[in-house]
């Protein structure tokens, strides 16, 4: 009896703490996806309301004019998408290529100059040549002005990227590079076939940190970029933004005529188009990126 009624008892703890645990979750949830919300409605939100009343949950008037002055040369939009979306896939294949092999390389025990590339790795992340020399070697020694390149070669490699997957492949057992060798296994063999298909919640940590980089790049672009076929969705985005800010200074002629321009609406807008394909991609890698930021914790 005393069995069964301690038994009672520990089930009691367990659903009154997983209440009282899914209960703070759930509010805790609530308050992270209210600004999300306001974003969202806020685009579709009438310029006048806000002005007037300010953001809410739910709007009086539900308004267009936002997403139709962000689309108002379509083809545009699209056409940053698409450069985007390809800067994107390269660079993140490329950078997760290599990553993995830098990461390999530096998790090998036989490998002697280990230690001492790992601290040049490092030492990048505390010193670095400043905006002037590295302006001048992409423009004038590596001639990457107006060029893809150039918004696919600066986010392209990250010491703090070489140093996660150094640190998850560590985690890999040496027996099974040791039993590779012994059957005749080279060294990219080894890394190709059987390192990096155990990498995957590495890989998939790193492929999300350089996805999300080159996404919301558009420093590289106000930089180097100067065809208007080459801008990339964030510095599109912004451009138009600035456009917005400079119809705001001019309100007055607009106020005139009974109008006012989707200043503050705009700016929902943006967020919500910039941030959609990312909060729809986030769900089918997460599971990965909490593990390998986990592992790659635990093993440094």
């Amino acid at each position: 009896m005393r069995k069964k009624s301690t038994k009672i008892k520990d089930d009691k703890e367990t659903l009154i703490f997983n209440l009282i645990g899914y209960t703070l979750l759930t509010l805790i949830s609530i308050v992270c996806l209210i600004p999300f919300w306001l974003i969202v409605v806020g685009s579709f939100t009438d310029e006048l309301e806000i002005i007037s009343e300010g953001f809410k949950l739910f709007p009086s008037t539900v308004s267009f004019e936002a997403y139709k002055s962000v689309f108002s040369t379509p083809e545009q939009i699209y056409h940053a998408y698409s450069v985007t979306i390809g800067v994107t896939v390269v660079g993140s294949l490329l950078g997760l290529f290599l990553t993995s092999m830098a990461g390999y390389v530096l998790s090998r025990k036989d490998f002697a100059y280990r230690d001492s590339l790992s601290f040049f790795i490092y030492f990048t992340t505390l010193f670095s040549g400043g905006l002037i020399p590295w302006y001048i070697m992409m423009t004038k020694y590596l001639d990457l002005k107006d060029s893809y390149w150039a918004l696919i070669l600066p986010p392209l490699l990250s010491a703090w990227n070489i140093i996660l997957m150094r640190s998850f492949m560590k985690s890999i057992p040496e027996s099974i590079v040791e039993s590779a060798k012994i059957d005749g296994a080279g060294d990219f063999r080894i890394y190709w076939k059987l390192i990096l298909p155990l990498s995957t919640p590495g890989l998939a940590t790193i492929g999300l940190f350089l996805g999300l980089g080159y996404w919301n790049d558009w420093f590289n672009a106000n930089m180097f970029i100067t065809s208007d076929q080459k801008f990339p969705l964030q510095f599109l985005l912004y451009k138009i933004l600035s456009s917005a800010a400079v119809l705001q200074t001019n309100n007055g002629s607009y106020l005139a005529a009974n109008v006012v321009p989707p200043t503050e609406t705009l700016k929902m807008a943006v967020a919500v188009i910039a941030t959609g394909p990312v909060i729809l991609l986030y769900p089918f890698v997460q599971r990965y990126f909490v593990k390998g930021l986990t592992v790659g914790a635990v093993k440094g």
